[in-house]
């Protein structure tokens, strides 16, 4: 393990490509030293992609890390498991199945998931992800409440994975956020518990789910491991809602963040127009690099 080392994972395909490029734009000119940048992408759009490669930013074939069971669909989002083939994999899942088997295959201290959709806006070092030197599980009590139906079964489909008993009527706690940080070996432990209680690869354990995030399973297995530090604060401002902001908009979301929040999170479905999200960023971290300046 390298422990003054940390990546960031980004599954991503062609249509995102504009929105992983600023994603990789805010590495190169925020992250501080010992941070890397894996992007993993479809075979067909390696050649896109390796516009963005550097010296701490590698470009990756999704097959690298999906299981050679999973069979392609041409011209769909979607793969057949030779080992179960019904339900087939949908894009979405595949995705997380890719995060999951990149993350257990890393030697760095830790890895940071973060969609095409996240950007940085602020300095940010190996100290801002692991304060105190050690990892800190987000976790917020309560959050998953009859509103939110989806997340619901995603923590049915972890507790069936992890062969825990089903959850209740209660609000349940919320373990999705952006960015996510992860330790490899505690990727690697949960996965095994997986493999074990299915008596399956894993892939093929979590591809037969309907309704799955990664997110959830990794935070329902790191609470029932016990011992770890939690925090309810996310270091991004986010936006999860399907409808676009506007200018305005996107300034009062960014004044929103806290100081030490180092990134945002406007979701890809929301059809934000990307230069105009650019632009608010842009000046929203030039004015807050100017305020702090002024401070010192």
């Amino acid at each position: 393990m390298d422990t003054d080392r940390i990546e960031i994972i980004t599954p991503s395909y062609a249509a995102d490509f504009a929105l992983c490029a600023e994603l990789s734009r805010s590495i190169q000119r925020w992250a501080g030293p010992g941070i890397q940048h894996r992007i993993i992408t479809p075979k067909s759009d390696l050649t896109l992609f390796s516009a963005l490669s550097s010296e701490n930013t590698s470009v990756h074939d999704v097959a690298e890390y999906l299981s050679p069971a999973l069979i392609k669909i041409p011209y769909r989002n979607v793969w057949i498991n030779r080992r179960r083939v019904w339900p087939p994999v949908r894009g979405w899942i595949a995705q997380q199945l890719v995060k999951l088997a990149a993350a257990a295959a890393s030697s760095a201290q830790a890895v940071v998931l973060a969609d095409s959709d996240l950007v940085f806006i602020a300095p940010f070092e190996i100290s801002d992800l692991l304060p105190r030197g050690a990892a800190v599980l987000y976790r917020q009590p309560g959050a998953v409440h009859a509103g939110l139906p989806i997340h619901r079964k995603w923590h049915e489909s972890s507790c069936r994975l992890l062969n825990m008993e089903p959850p209740g009527e209660e609000a349940l706690t919320d373990f999705v956020c952006w960015p996510c940080l992860w330790i490899p070996d505690n990727v690697r432990q949960l996965l095994s518990t997986v493999e074990a209680v299915s008596g399956r690869p894993w892939q093929t354990a979590i591809g037969g789910e309907l309704f799955f995030s990664e997110m959830m399973l990794y935070g329902i297995f790191m609470e029932r491991q016990g011992g770890v530090e939690t925090t309810s604060r996310m270091l991004a401002a986010t936006y999860s809602e399907e409808t676009p902001l506007d200018r305005p908009a996107l300034d009062r979301l960014l004044r929103s963040a806290r100081d030490d929040v180092i990134a945002v999170m406007i979701s890809a479905k929301s059809s934000t127009d990307i230069e105009l999200r650019n632009r608010a960023i842009d000046d929203f971290s030039a004015s807050r690099s100017s305020y702090r300046r002024e401070q010192r």
